[in-house]
């Protein structure tokens, strides 16, 4: 009977400490909820900052747009809402209106149609791969004149890259996947 009762003493100082043991843990994790609840002095508070826009000396915003192998450089500022591609005026540059819907997207989701005016020069690719680079170019550089905008522009995706591009060819095949044909007889 004596085995009994020294297990049973064994087993009620092992609680004892376990008790001790859970209430240092909760006096450390409300040292700790204190310590995150007031930041320290070299810290700064948790709240981010607000982004500043990112303008040149002449008050334009200025971002690069890819799609495909187009790489287009856009500048915007505040103006009529003249859209200038290579020198001409977009409806001349990009003469399918798909083009031209797809170039003025970024400015339909902020509603800011007629705001701005647009100066971009884009090499590469052809017109609908030079289309989608000037499209990622003013949505960038909408949010680098207005850094607000950026939340409606990524949701719409305006603001990732595409990554699609051309298949590479390959070798021994006319093209990436067209092989040579094939008669059985």
């Amino acid at each position: 009977m004596t085995k009994k009762t020294d297990t049973k003493k064994e087993s009620g100082a092992r609680r004892g400490k376990k008790e001790e043991a859970v209430k240092d843990l909760r006096s450390i994790g409300t040292v700790v909820a204190e310590a995150k609840a007031k930041p320290s002095e070299g810290e700064t508070s948790a709240k981010p900052e607000k982004k500043e826009p990112k303008l040149d000396k002449l008050g334009r915003a200025y971002a690069t747009g890819r799609r495909k192998n187009a790489v287009a450089r856009v500048w915007l500022k505040p103006g009529s809402g003249k859209v200038v591609v290579n020198g001409k005026e977009q409806s001349i540059y990009f003469s399918r209106q798909t083009h031209l819907l797809i170039l003025n997207q970024p400015f339909l989701i902020v509603d800011r149609v007629g705001r701005f005016d647009v100066m971009a020069t884009v090499t590469g690719g052809g017109l609908s791969g030079q289309a989608g680079a000037v499209r990622h170019g003013i949505a960038r550089a909408l949010e680098n004149f207005d850094p607000a905008l950026r939340p409606p522009l990524k949701d719409a995706g305006m603001m990732t890259r595409d990554s699609r591009i051309v298949e590479r060819k390959k070798v021994g095949k006319h093209k990436a996947r067209r092989t040579k044909q094939w008669a059985k007889r």
